[in-house]
């Protein structure tokens, strides 16, 4: 996946329901201020800030965003460092009613979640991908 150039702000006003296209733009909001990046487009529907370089062991390498979510239609996916869930396991339990999958959290509704901690598992997983920080419980 890659930066498109496309406007972020003109993929936000498609989004159909008014309510994910609300809790968009207020988590639109919350990663530029925690990654101090500017939205970019990344493919069609995945919204990223900044960028990161990775290196697996089997020698794969890329880029990808230090943080990035896509407003689909059934709730908000928040694409995190992997491994979070059993990482970062009491933010979760305060975190309020999610789903979890390989590197990403489900939210239905921004106001239904404790934002302190969206806002901790977010930087959490910035922090790692800029290797500042480890990826410990």
């Amino acid at each position: 996946m890659r930066p498109t150039g496309a406007p972020v702000d003109e993929f936000l006003a498609r989004v159909p329901d008014e309510q994910r296209r609300q809790d968009a733009r207020r988590l639109c909001a919350m990663m530029q201020e925690i990654t101090g990046q500017p939205p970019v487009m990344w493919g069609t529907s995945i919204i990223g800030f900044g960028s990161y370089h990775y290196r697996y062991a089997s020698g794969r390498e890329g880029d990808s965003a230090l943080a990035s979510f896509s407003p689909r239609r059934q709730q908000l996916a928040v694409y995190l460092v992997g491994g979070f869930e059993t990482r970062h396991q009491s933010v979760l339990a305060r975190l309020g009613p999610h789903k979890t999958g390989k590197g990403c959290l489900y939210l239905k509704r921004l106001d239904d979640v404790d934002q302190h901690a969206l806002r901790e598992l977010i930087n959490r997983s910035v922090r790692v991908r800029k290797g500042v920080d480890r990826a410990s419980a």
